[in-house]
């Protein structure tokens, strides 16, 4: 797979965030391509960008810190914090070097978080008077698809309750102060079948009719034609029982793989690992790669070529004693080591700028520690939380007592690329199509810019 290029709509975008140094917000559909120009816009920009996200494991994935370890906040709400006394002297040098903040899966970050991100770049900025000190934040995310936790100290709850209209990010007070451009990606690259497209839509802002529930439901009602269809379950629980269950039918014995830390203490990843720290795996087994191939030296047109990216879905056909993997996807064997995730940090360097003949701050980010492990896990079943921004030909959707979580059945159906390739368990409810009025409330209230004024 090649380096992939810019749609239009994309590419206008890129240049438009690039352009000015207005507060964007990046949503779209599934399939849209938001991680594609995430992507593309950390790699090109020309401006000092610091990359953070509200969990460890989405902050690796895009090479960045999390929100709380690049400002040194505490965890818990912070309204009422004097935040400046948790914030050390390279934390408020790299705050005021900042010229774009971008936030990944900003849907997961609270009111109160963006409100004290704001704060707290606006003290160490010295322009405490502009919200984010002035700095421009461009934020990705689908608040279709991912929420904020819910803060589970009671005290924190009525702060919340008392304080915002919702937990939601788009609820900061910070953008009464400072508008909020929302530019919606309308491309999809994943489904090509328009009533499809159609019927996933309605899924996601709730005004699917039962007639398109009988659609969908007409269409995955029968049997997968083979059993390894990858499975989506709501809950970890069945994933755990699918993927043991048929390990256990393979008689071979087991390899296993321990990842390797090169910090001196584990617990410099924290919690939130990128891979499992244990990998057990036959020749046989079923596997998803969870991080893209970053080792190729095999060039296309356009730069490296990718031999798998997160998602892929292949089979164990070697485990050869000289270590790693040998996997077969689309009868090609590909040779699988250890991929490694850095734990970075952000911090200010002076480089000498040959156009101007001057020395100049850039912001850096400095590794701190890594986590090397083979980049797979078995593949027979996958929580719908963890498939999402995977795209499957063919898929399993086990609902199972039923949708728990505003936008899970809208994940888990906008996985597979066409209803050709769609099987249920049983017949998808209306009562399984949950969306958050607050979503609602702001995805219909705040005015879309259209994308193609930018071209």
């Amino acid at each position: 797979m090649e380096q992939v290029t810019l749609s239009s709509e994309q590419q206008a975008l890129f240049e438009y965030i690039e352009e000015s140094e207005n507060n964007i917000f990046v949503t779209g559909r599934a399939g849209t391509g938001k991680s594609t120009l995430l992507t593309y816009l950390i790699e090109n920009t020309k401006k000092k960008t610091a990359i953070c996200a509200p969990t460890g494991v989405a902050a690796l994935n895009v090479g960045g810190v999390t929100i709380h370890s690049l400002f040194g906040f505490p965890f818990g709400i912070l309204g009422t914090e004097d935040i400046a006394r948790h914030m050390n002297r390279r934390t408020r040098e790299v705050l005021a070097a900042i010229d774009m903040l971008v936030i990944d899966e900003v849907s997961m970050v609270n009111a109160d978080l963006m409100d004290t991100m704001s704060r707290a770049m606006g003290i160490a900025r010295g322009r405490r008077k502009l919200p984010f000190g002035g700095a421009q934040v461009v934020m990705f995310g689908d608040p279709y698809q991912l929420a904020p936790v819910p803060p589970s100290d009671p005290q924190d709850r009525a702060y919340m309750a008392e304080n915002y209209q919702s937990g939601w990010f788009f609820d900061a007070h910070v953008w009464r102060e400072d508008s909020l451009e929302r530019y919606e990606l309308t491309e999809i690259f994943r489904q090509h079948d328009e009533y499809f497209k159609e019927i996933l839509n309605a899924i996601r802002d709730g005004s699917c009719t039962q007639e398109m529930l009988d659609y969908i439901n007409k269409c995955g009602n029968r049997f997968p034609p083979h059993d390894d269809v990858i499975r989506l379950a709501t809950i970890n629980a069945s994933v755990n029982s699918v993927n043991a269950s048929r390990m256990a039918r393979i008689e071979t014995p087991p390899k296993r793989f321990d990842a390797v830390f090169s910090a001196a203490d584990e617990k410099a990843f924290g919690r939130t690992l990128p891979a499992e720290p244990v990998v057990e795996l036959k020749v046989g087994a079923q596997v998803m790669f969870i991080k893209n191939d970053d080792s190729s030296t095999k060039k296309g047109p356009t730069g490296p070529v990718k031999r798998w990216v997160n998602g892929t879905i292949g089979r164990v056909v070697e485990l050869p004693s000289s270590g790693g993997v040998i996997v077969e996807v689309d009868n090609e064997r590909l040779e699988v080591g250890r991929s490694t995730w850095e734990k970075v940090r952000y911090e200010i360097d002076e480089q000498f700028d040959e156009e101007t003949g001057k020395v100049k701050e850039v912001l850096i980010a400095v590794p701190l520690a890594e986590f090397q492990q083979i980049p797979l896990r078995l593949a027979w079943a996958v929580t719908v939380h963890k498939s999402q921004g995977q795209t499957y030909d063919e898929v399993v959707i086990d609902m199972g007592r039923g949708a728990f979580s505003p936008g899970q059945t809208y994940v888990a159906l906008s996985r597979v690329r066409s209803l050709d390739g769609l099987y249920l368990t049983r017949a998808i409810l209306k009562s399984d199509i949950m969306v958050d009025q607050d979503v609602l409330r702001f995805m219909n209230g705040v005015k879309q810019a259209p994308i193609e004024k930018l071209f």
